[in-house]
C-alpha cells in the first residue's frame, strides 16, 4: 500500500504575527509545486493570521495542543471548538514537551485524542523514549505503551484520522538524530503495534512520521526507509530555506 509522505512544521513558541505571516507566505509560494502532504502548526495566537495566508493552498492548518474539554472553567486552555472555528484541521497531541515539561500522562492524552476525533480533527499522536530509556533497551516498549494507551478505545474507523509521530526525546532540539536504521526499527515496531490492535491493513495504511532534528541534509536518508512516512519538524520549520528543502525532498 502506498502511503503519502507527510511533512509537518511545529513552530512551537516562536514568531510574532508579522513573522508568522511572512513565513507562511514563503511556504505557500515554495510548496505550491510540492507533491507531499504539508502542515504548519503555529502558536494559538498566530493561528488566525496563518489561516488567512495559507487559505486555498496545499498546506493544512494545525494546532500544537488543545484542552481535554470542549468548554468551561479551564483557565489558560484552548478548546477544540475555538480551534475548529479558526479553520484548524489537525492537532498535535502528546508531544514530548507536553509529556515531560508539563507532565501530561497517557490518560489525559487519550482523552484529548477522543475529543479531537469526535470533532473530525486529524490527530498527530507523538510518542518517544527518553535517553535513559533507550540506553536501558526500553525504547520499543515505551513507544508501544504510549501508542496503545494513546489510542485506547479508538475504533478502526477513526484510525484513518490518526498519524503517529515518533520523536526520540533525546533527539529533539539537540542536533542528535536517530540513525535512519534506529528510527526505522522503532517505526516498524509501532506499525506492529497497530497491526496487533487493528489488523494488517490498518498497519500498512497508517502514516508514521519521524521527528527529532530533521534537517535538509538528513531528510532523504530518513525518508528512504520503508516505515518512515514523513517528518514532524521543529527548529528547521522556522525558516523557509530549511523547511522547503525538507518538505520537497
Amino acid at each position: 500500500m502506498s502511503r503519502q509522505y507527510y511533512i509537518a512544521g511545529n513552530w512551537k513558541m516562536h514568531k510574532t504575527k508579522e513573522e508568522a505571516a511572512a513565513l507562511a507566505k514563503a511556504l505557500v509560494a515554495g510548496l505550491q509545486e510540492g507533491t507531499h502532504k504539508y502542515l504548519v502548526a503555529p502558536s494559538f495566537t498566530l493561528i488566525e493570521t496563518v489561516a488567512g495566508v495559507i487559505k486555498g493552498s496545499n498546506i493544512r492548518l494545525g494546532a500544537q495542543n488543545m484542552a481535554p474539554e470542549e468548554q468551561g472553567a479551564h483557565t489558560g486552555e484552548v478548546s477544540v471548538l475555538q480551534l475548529k472555528e479558526l479553520g484548524v484541521k489537525t492537532v498535535i497531541l502528546g508531544h514530548s514537551e507536553r509529556r515531560h515539561n508539563y507532565l501530561e500522562n497517557d490518560a489525559l492524552i487519550n482523552k484529548k485524542v477522543h475529543l479531537a476525533l469526535k470533532h473530525g480533527l486529524e490527530v498527530i499522536l507523538c510518542v518517544g523514549e527518553l535517553l535513559e530509556e533507550r540506553e536501558a533497551g526500553q525504547a520499543e516498549k515505551v513507544c508501544e505503551q504510549q501508542v496503545s494507551a494513546g489510542l485506547a478505545g479508538v475504533g478502526a474507523k477513526d484510525l484513518s484520522s490518526v498519524v503517529i509521530a515518533y520523536e526520540p526525546v533525546w533527539a529533539i532540539g539537540t542536533g542528535k538524530t536517530a540513525t535512519p536504521e534506529d528510527a526505522d526499527a522503532i517505526h516498524a515496531s509501532i506499525r506492529g503495534v497497530i497491526g496487533r490492535l487493528y489488523g494488517p491493513q490498518e498497519a500498512a495504511a497508517i502514516i508514521i512520521q519521524y521527528g527529532g532534528s530533521v534537517k535538509p541534509d538528513n531528510v532523504s536518508a530518513l525518508m528512504a526507509k520503508e516505515n518512515i512516512d514523513g517528518a514532524l519538524v521543529g527548529g528547521a520549520s522556522l525558516k523557509p530555506e530549511s523547511f522547503i528543502p525538507i518538505a520537497k525532498f
